[in-house]
């Protein structure tokens, strides 16, 4: 039996709206009638597979552990009808996948987010942790400017020998796996790197790096790096180019890509604008000046403040990733031999959008 809005958990988190689903869980925005205040939980809703509930209590060990201001905040965990639920911080806002099914985002405010993932990812390595799964729609945008990684269900501790996956079994969105996650190979840090270059690229582009089926989408980035357009400037090309770099050891860490993508955010900051009419007296044109001249100059000043004003309009709609679309293709017969099984399983394992 599911659980449902209006449904009190533990005589204190009482469910109100339904804020998305994945895979796995059913996220609420809830009242915690002890505290006074609003909060998210996260509620699991397959509980027979023990695959799942260790993913979960697994998420609950690690968002203890964790405290950055770009991660979201775990308060509270408990156990319903044999059913777990995850209490987070609420984060008001809408997701980036629901900001990019409006288009692309000025680059600017692209290296804003970017900076902000990636210190956070930063973070959880060091902690010894890696996401494996960064996607737009684990991205949450708050209204003071904040972005926040959420969803570490699928994450697990460096090194750790313990894996909560059936065997052969490729975890994390087929849009955005890293070429060794699609591989089925050892993840490091480095795919998260890898996944946050192809969520950096499309929030650009407005345009997914590798669409179509997950296997088709899986042996291309396997064999090639996702185009990058001529227009994004040097810098950004630079950049994803070495995010996206197919072999991991020559990925830059998650502390290095906070670092370059700061420096491209301070680059792309608009010059200030001139003191307005009411503190700076009307220019006039100067002696021997045609006045025709006086006036271009003028017109290019306001072109200039209205393309400003322009690019500072973001566009906020609030919806899930696009279903990728899932295909029964067979593995193609060129694809070298080590990868043939892994991908297969890849395949077999997709039953519906994470």
């Amino acid at each position: 039996m599911g659980i449902e809005s209006a449904t009190v958990l533990d005589d204190r988190y009482r469910l109100l709206d339904e804020l998305g689903h994945g895979g796995m869980s059913d996220v609420f925005r809830a009242f915690d009638d002890v505290l006074k205040r609003e909060v998210a939980v996260k509620v699991l809703r397959e509980v027979e597979d023990p695959v799942l509930r260790a993913r979960f209590v697994a998420e609950a060990q690690l968002l203890a552990g964790l405290n950055h201001p770009g991660l979201v905040t775990l308060l509270d965990a408990g156990i319903r009808s044999d059913r777990p639920y995850l209490v987070m911080t609420l984060a008001e806002g809408p997701t980036l996948a629901g900001q990019l099914s409006a288009g692309a985002l000025p680059p600017r405010t692209v290296a804003e987010i970017g900076t902000q993932l990636a210190a956070a990812l930063a973070y959880a390595h060091e902690q010894g942790v890696t996401h494996r799964d960064v996607k737009p729609s684990n991205v949450l945008l708050c209204a003071d400017s904040r972005a926040l990684l959420a969803d570490f269900g699928i994450a697990r501790l460096a090194g750790d020998l313990e894996q909560h996956t059936r065997s052969g079994e490729t975890v994390g969105s087929p849009a955005y796996l890293a070429p060794e996650q699609a591989a089925g190979e050892a993840i490091t840090p480095a795919a998260d790197v890898y996944s946050l270059g192809l969520v950096l690229l499309e929030a650009l582009t407005g345009e997914r790096a590798f669409p179509g089926p997950p296997l088709e989408s899986a042996v291309r980035r396997l064999c090639t790096q996702p185009a990058l357009p001529a227009s994004l400037p040097r810098a950004w090309r630079d950049l994803l180019q070495a995010m996206t770099a197919r072999d991991p050891d020559a990925r830059p860490t998650a502390e290095d890509v906070a670092s370059a993508l700061a420096a491209v955010a301070n680059d792309l900051v608009p010059p200030a604008p001139e003191p307005s009419e009411s503190t700076q007296p009307m220019a006039v044109p100067r002696p021997g000046e045609p006045a025709s001249r006086h006036r271009r100059r003028w017109l290019l000043a306001a072109a200039l403040l209205v393309a400003l004003a322009l690019t500072a309009l973001v566009l906020v709609v609030t919806s899930r990733d696009p279903a990728p679309t899932y295909g029964r293709t067979d593995v193609p017969a060129g694809v070298p031999e080590q990868y043939q099984a892994p991908l297969q399983d890849l395949h077999d394992a997709i039953e519906e959008p994470q």
